[in-house]
């Protein structure tokens, strides 16, 4: 069965999904242990009236997109850090950072510093990467490490979190170093992707299950997204970076469009596509978009992109594209209200991990489109900062992604 024909085969169900989707919160309602981050009262209210522009229940045909202020306002991307991305699963990196024991990677999400690293029994941790003396980073990019030391005052911490040394605390009273370890965060592993919950703070008794963490951050999708070759299997092939000028959101909507900026921005990829059989389904926090290849495949012709392409959104910031025999994934983190960084991991079908010449022409192929993209979403975030500009329309045949994007932003921005 194809992939278009398996996704329309969800379409009754997730129908009755999208009908609901107001009446339950994506993402839980707890928050981190400092959760006002919105710098005052005032800038908080200002951020609500800008919400308030946009209404969900208005029909897709009859529907305004949101303003351009949830795009350039900073009161408004510190609403979204505080309701959206600190709350909820959040796709982080990759299983691959962090396959052997003593293995780490640090990242930062709005303003919280992390570190994941599987210690040396091969349980995996994150935490806050902060010091518990006086604050200070305690590491930096990835690698592999026996202990966590501070390199302010050397404090030393194990894999584990707890405070291995406290160093010149001789006559330091009240002092109890169980007090002192780093500030756990839920990690979780679903698949070949490292998730965390910023707002579940605290060791965990038991290991995160990976098949309830999967229904919590995929919904009723996690079933197609995996039988579909969205999995552990492939093999780990590289990253690449990409710092853009522009709002996350941008990047994201670009993303789901339908495909409808693909034959004026994309010719190339146009050219491998049937963009008439665009599928589009959406999920409760996913949405999936499909098309099938145009290509006609000859022996020994080279297909980067297969029979079809599947791309998964996961609400807000993280998609999956499988196609052929790779697999890419895009993690949009905002660094402004205006600036993004869009990180690449890419993998690969393990037969043809030994094939330079088809990687490097793949690689080009997908870094030729990524540099479009950037074109594209740059020339969006000047417009959008223009006073010409305040609302748009959707599509309604091919943007139905966007606007359920919208949507769910919207719902989760409220509470």
């Amino acid at each position: 069965m194809s992939i278009t024909m398996l996704l329309n085969s969800f379409v009754p169900r997730q129908i009755s999904i999208l009908n609901n989707r107001c009446s339950n919160q994506i993402f839980p309602s707890c928050s981190l242990r400092n959760p006002t981050l919105v710098s005052s009262p005032e800038v908080a209210i200002h951020a609500q009236k800008l919400l308030q522009q946009f209404d969900p229940k208005i029909p897709l045909e009859k529907a305004i997109t949101p303003p351009a202020s949830w795009y350039t306002d900073p009161s408004f991307f510190e609403l979204e850090l505080d309701r959206i991305f600190y709350r909820g699963w959040q796709a982080v990196g990759s299983t691959e950072q962090i396959k052997n024991p003593h293995d780490f990677f640090t990242g930062r999400l709005g303003r919280v510093e992390f570190i994941v690293c599987r210690d040396e029994n091969g349980k995996v941790h994150a935490f806050h990467n902060v010091c518990r003396h006086h604050a200070s980073l305690l590491a930096s990019g990835s690698g592999q490490k026996s202990c966590f030391v501070c390199p302010y005052h050397g404090w030393t911490y194990g894999l584990n979190g707890a405070l291995l040394k406290a160093t010149r605390i001789e006559g330091v009273q009240d002092f109890n170093e169980n007090d002192f370890g780093l500030i756990s965060i839920e990690v979780a592993i679903w698949g070949p992707f490292v998730l965390l919950n910023l707002n579940k703070e605290g060791f965990p008794k038991t290991e995160v299950d990976s098949h309830c963490v999967g229904r919590e951050w995929l919904g009723s999708s996690a079933d197609i997204l995996s039988t579909n070759g969205i999995d552990s299997s492939l093999s780990y092939l590289c990253r690449r970076e990409y710092t853009i000028e522009c709002n996350w959101k941008v990047f994201c909507d670009n993303y789901l469009d339908g495909g409808y900026h693909v034959p004026y921005a994309h010719k190339g990829l146009a050219s491998g596509l049937k963009l008439d059989s665009y599928s589009i389904i959406m999920f409760e926090r996913v949405s999936i978009q499909s098309c099938e290849s145009g290509l006609v495949k000859r022996k020994e012709s080279y297909d980067r992109l297969g029979k079809n392409a599947i791309y998964a959104f996961v609400c807000p910031n993280f998609m999956i594209n499988r196609y052929g025999p790779w697999m890419d994934t895009n993690l949009v983190l905002p660094l402004g209200h205006n600036k993004c960084r869009v990180v690449f991991d890419y993998y690969l079908e393990h037969s043809l991990k030994d094939d330079t010449d088809f990687i490097d022409r793949s690689l080009q192929d997908s870094e030729k489109v990524q540099i479009e993209d950037i074109v594209l979403c740059e020339s969006v975030q000047k417009g959008l900062e223009s006073p010409a500009y305040s609302v748009g329309r959707y599509a309604p045949t091919v943007e139905q992604a966007m606007h359920h994007f919208h949507c769910l932003l919207h719902e989760n921005l409220a509470h």
